[in-house]
């Protein structure tokens, strides 16, 4: 049985811990309770007035501001705190935060950030008792964060709590305070130098995607011919195209179906049909494993019936997502639509439908959809006449069959780029917590000459 099930096994036994582990960790290594090493305090409950005059205004972390990266200061509000209040909950160097609430146990570890700052009540403080170090606790709490062992004890009735309570009788293995030291010290150092090597790999995916973002928009707008004479559009965001496309909105070559409104009632005779929701058509690929059916009239199943080639729009949605359109392929029979997607059949004589995808996802598109879009608090929505609205740059038949062909080419050399820069980004995160494992857990034993080796 390995760590990870010892502590499940003891957590679901409710048994005392520490004995069988005395024989499987190093020698002066321990088992216990993070309550025997650690204080934990949690943060004051959220008060927007003041009560009294010796109470301050004074700025307060929120889970929100906690990642294992460090504590995000960007947006850190402030509340009224009264003298005890502030003496019993500032936080000083070296305390770890631990999320009560939300995402519980996420963990951020305080390198006083901000002076002057205290914790609401949806972050527990985790200060050492003695020498213990509150940075070996973080790699601990990743550790047993990332398998799950944190998800399974905390409350789940209704939003997750990792109480002070519950936080305290979490497992901890503790070794010496001056192994802690050189186990902090070594994973600093070479997760660090992990986390570099991700980041740059993550560069590397930002710089493909504008690489193919840009290649995307110059094929849409102006071609793949650089010789061929250009002249204005006249269209903002659109630019120059090449003199000889006519440039055209998307009403004039093609059709929008508007689908079902759910809840209404039909008279006579009914049949069944399934039908396509909001949720089943995503950003970049249609979620098909939930399809709901609706009984109705066979008229109206017929005027909302989905053809091979319609590319699905929403209504409503992320502000970066809105527009963007999938291309229906015939997946499901006789398959409808809801009234919040729209199903745009092109006149295939003039248009395309595998390029009106191409242009609704590139960087002209989402201009429009981006600049029309109804913005509310957190979402953004569309209509029929501003999606008709939109206007096509449009070259011949032919070209743009080229265009689609030049692209597909373009997009799977960039998928596989693509997927080979997830796969490293994977497996560096995969020896990231191989590392803190065997680091933490003693399977790894990291002395003083480990550290100076670093160096």
């Amino acid at each position: 049985m390995g760590w990870e099930e010892r502590i499940e096994c003891n957590r679901k036994k409710k048994s005392s811990v520490g004995a069988e582990w005395d024989q499987k960790l190093p020698e002066d290594w321990a088992f216990s309770l993070i309550k025997r090493y650690f204080n934990v305090t949690l943060g004051k409950m959220l008060q927007s007035v003041q009560l009294n005059e010796t109470e301050t205004e004074e700025y307060y972390l929120r889970s929100a501001n906690l990642r294992w990266e460090g504590v995000d200061i960007t947006d850190v509000r402030r509340m009224w705190f009264a003298p005890l209040e502030k003496k019993k909950l500032a936080l000083q160097y070296g305390d770890l935060l631990v999320s009560e609430g939300g995402d519980a146990g996420r963990t951020s570890f305080w390198k006083d950030e901000l002076s002057n700052c205290y914790i609401q009540n949806a972050i527990n403080r985790v200060r050492a008792r003695k020498k213990d170090s509150t940075r070996f606790l973080y790699y601990w709490l990743y550790l047993i964060k990332s398998i799950g062992y944190i998800d399974a004890v905390v409350s789940r009735i209704t939003i997750a709590h990792l109480t002070a309570e519950k936080l305290e009788r979490i497992p901890f293995i503790a070794p010496p305070v001056h192994v802690q030291q050189h186990i902090v010290a070594y994973l600093d150092k070479t997760c660090a130098a992990i986390d570099k090597a991700i980041a740059t790999k993550q560069k590397q995916l930002e710089i493909l995607n504008d690489l193919r973002m840009s290649i995307i928009h110059k094929a849409v707008t102006r071609g793949l011919d650089d010789s061929v004479e250009l002249k204005d559009s006249r269209v903002e965001w659109l630019g120059r195209n090449p003199k000889y496309w006519i440039t055209t909105q998307l009403k004039l070559v093609s059709t929008l179906q508007s689908g079902i409104t759910l809840g209404k009632t039909y008279g006579g005779k009914l049949i069944e049909r399934p039908y396509l929701r909001v949720a089943n058509v995503q950003d970049g690929y249609l979620e098909l494993e939930q399809i709901k059916t609706i009984f109705l009239s066979e008229s109206e199943a017929k005027r909302t019936e989905l053809c091979k080639g319609d590319v699905l729009m929403t209504e409503g949605g992320d502000l970066d997502k809105l527009g963007r359109g999938h291309m229906w392929d015939g997946q499901i029979p006789n398959c409808l639509h809801q009234n919040h997607i729209f199903a745009i059949r092109c006149n295939i004589e003039k248009f395309l439908p595998e390029y009106l995808t191409i242009i609704t996802s590139s960087g002209y598109g989402r201009a429009y959809f981006e600049a029309t879009g109804k913005r509310t608090t957190n979402l953004a929505s569309t209509n029929s006449t501003k999606i008709r609205s939109f206007r096509i740059p449009l070259p011949p038949m032919a070209e743009q069959t080229a265009i689609i062909e030049n692209l597909l080419i373009m997009q799977k050399q960039s998928d596989k780029l693509q997927e080979n820069l997830y796969t490293q980004i994977s497996t560096l995160k995969q020896y990231r917590k191989s590392l803190i494992h065997e680091c933490v857990t003693g399977k790894r034993r990291i002395t003083e000459d480990d550290v100076q080796g670093q160096l």
